[in-house]
């Protein structure tokens, strides 16, 4: 592969540092997108549809580089069921970042891989170790503690603090349903190959978002047009993030891309500190980097 050559990585660590790269441009993704909220007054329909649409401007001449795949028998149902699952998660994680912080709704995302454990042996007989349940403890007490400071309430005011907002509620779902689209990614993959099936997922997403960014949003143009620069910019970090995510995909179990993907729940909290001025840091830090281990205890062990 052309990409091992010039980072000079051995097949086997291929998949190691790309899924490190995903967990930067998520993390990235974030901010932006966060920042064409408070900043810009951008909806979250618009939002989600210009994500999917300047990623897609980025990937297609993509389509000049690389070799059409021949299509395998499962790849259209694939894509239809996953990317019906996406449309979902693309409104429902840009909602939950424009109400709540981005250092209390992201982490939430590292539920994903307790979802996956559940999710990719009935998709994909991708069968995790037997340290799952420490990851899974982990990970619970990681959400537990980024409000700890609540504890002094009652033993559930910190569980209390995260569920009376409705961004980390949002971003609860995102996870669960990641966690089902992300076999439906595997099987895509397989049946075409990781950038073709990141164009053609991401295309489709386009045409299903237009509709209901049309219905939902006003002012379409007004917000669209003197914002091209922050969201041409969202739209990059995510086309990076797919190309990266889908061929370190195809190069491992996906649970092991989840998990060191989630490592961008700690630089969302430190962002969201730098940036955004968000407050608990510590204790938000903390329960983020608890939820990180547990999430490569699930994957790594």
């Amino acid at each position: 592969m052309i990409c091992l050559k010039i980072i000079g990585l051995p097949t086997n660590m291929l998949w190691l540092f790309l899924s490190l790269l995903v967990a930067f441009f998520e993390s990235i993704k974030v901010v932006l997108s966060k920042k064409s909220f408070n900043i810009k007054n951008i909806d979250e329909y618009v939002a989600s549809w210009s994500l999917r649409f300047f990623a897609s401007l980025f990937l297609l001449p993509l389509l000049f580089f690389i070799q059409i795949p021949s299509i395998g028998n499962r790849f259209w149902e694939a894509l239809l069921i996953r990317d019906g699952l996406v449309l979902i998660t693309t409104i429902l994680y840009m909602k939950a970042i424009k109400s709540s912080d981005i250092s209390i709704v992201h982490p939430m995302l590292n539920f994903y891989p307790i979802f996956l454990i559940f999710t990719a042996p009935v998709f994909l007989g991708e069968f995790p170790n037997t340290y799952g349940l420490i990851g899974v403890l982990l990970i619970v007490f990681g959400a537990y503690s980024m409000n700890m400071s609540k504890l002094k309430k009652g033993f559930f005011a910190p569980i209390k603090a995260i569920l009376k907002e409705k961004g980390p509620g949002y971003m609860l779902g995102v996870a669960f349903l990641w966690s089902i689209a992300a076999n439906y990614d595997k099987i895509g993959i397989m049946d075409s190959s990781p950038i073709f099936w990141a164009i053609t997922s991401n295309i489709l997403l386009v045409l299903l978002l237009s509709p209901i960014m049309l219905l939902k949003s006003k002012n379409i143009k007004e917000q669209i047009i003197p914002n091209i620069k922050i969201l041409s910019s969202i739209g990059l970090s995510s086309a990076l993030l797919l190309i990266t995510q889908m061929i370190a995909f195809s190069l491992t179990y996906i649970v092991y891309v989840s998990a060191l993907r989630t490592t961008s729940a700690i630089m969302s909290v430190i962002f969201g500190y730098l940036i955004f001025k968000e407050k608990n840091i510590k204790e938000r830090l903390f329960g983020a980097t608890i939820m990180v281990i547990g999430v490569v205890v699930i994957a790594l062990t």
